[in-house]
């Protein structure tokens, strides 16, 4: 067995054992390559082939960022391993044992003090460690020296038939007369969405609405909530990925809170969903209070990720 840097004429190998291996995360060729090798950051130095009579029986990506992102900037002392897998056939041979280190190393010369498992921004394929769907995962890091963090969680709902109930109606209209007013965005509001995203929420958010504007969805992927004075105070939207389904982020100005309206948000966004003909509800990441919220509002978690670091 030797380690090798990525070549793209194992690109077919990689994906095919990546569909091999996790189960839980098939993928497509055009998916690797948008969210792999296209990445702004992706260095072949940092992407590791475990190769046997040159069959690829494990592969690792690891990131260091060489472009700013947004507020967080370089984040010169942090680094990934976004993916990392090996053969059913290999395993417990001491292969991603091999690949894990041979990042660590890397990682570490590029001035590397922490390294995250997945949770990379902007094109993360995992928020973390599934820990039902790759129980061994978390064995194996354990004993790499990795530690265990918060869980975070991927939820669902069907929409089938959905409609705004008494209490989200009745707690609408109260809202209103307190003077919201809950609209689909419209371009007018552009700049001062944007400012209110990177003020109230980081740069992510205002990235994620800036796309959407770009691609010109915002119209039908944004809602929002404006007070008696006609100042954007609520936010919410979906297809940050392209996917119809997915929604999020959601967010509400701290002073307002109390009156309900992220709950009204998300129920009216739901509702919208229905009405495109879009049946089903899911987003990636959320916290424990984020759980809480939304299983209020009947979503439901279907999987369950740990986040992992290790200081090297």
């Amino acid at each position: 067995m030797k380690i090798i840097n990525y070549s793209q004429i194992y690109e077919r190998e990689v994906v095919d054992l990546w569909n091999k291996t996790l189960i839980a995360d098939p993928i497509i060729v055009n998916k690797f390559r948008k969210q792999a090798l296209f990445d702004d950051n992706f260095d072949t130095n940092l992407c590791f082939i475990a190769v046997e009579d040159d069959c690829v029986i494990g592969f690792l990506l690891a990131t260091k960022r060489k472009f700013p992102y947004l507020e967080r900037g370089l984040e010169e002392t942090r680094g990934w391993i976004n993916v990392m897998f090996v053969d059913q056939d290999y395993q417990r041979q001491g292969i991603g044992e091999s690949l894990v280190k041979y990042a660590e190393v890397k990682l570490k010369s590029m001035g590397t003090e922490t390294v995250t498992l997945g949770a990379y921004s902007p094109n993360y394929f995992f928020p973390g460690v599934d820990k039902d769907a790759y129980s061994g995962s978390m064995k194996f890091f354990d004993k790499m020296g990795y530690e265990a963090g918060e869980e975070s969680y991927s939820m669902c709902k069907d929409l089938h038939g959905y409609k705004l109930g008494e209490e989200t109606l009745d707690k609408l209209s109260k809202a209103q007369e307190a003077g919201f007013y809950f609209a689909n965005f419209e371009y007018k509001y552009a700049l001062e969405l944007l400012e209110f995203l990177k003020t109230e929420f980081g740069g992510g958010w205002k990235r994620n609405a800036l796309i959407s504007m770009q691609n010109d969805t915002a119209e039908n992927c944004i809602l929002l909530v404006l007070n008696c004075e006609q100042k954007i105070v609520g936010f919410c939207m979906r297809m940050i990925d392209g996917n119809p389904m997915r929604f999020g982020p959601i967010g509400v100005k701290g002073e307002v809170r109390n009156f309900g309206i992220g709950g009204i948000l998300f129920d009216i966004m739901q509702l919208e969903m229905e009405k495109r003909g879009i049946y089903h509800l899911y987003f990636i990441s959320t916290d424990k209070p984020g759980r809480r919220f939304y299983e209020r509002h009947g979503v439901k978690v279907f999987r369950t990720y740990v986040d992992y670091e290790k200081r090297i």
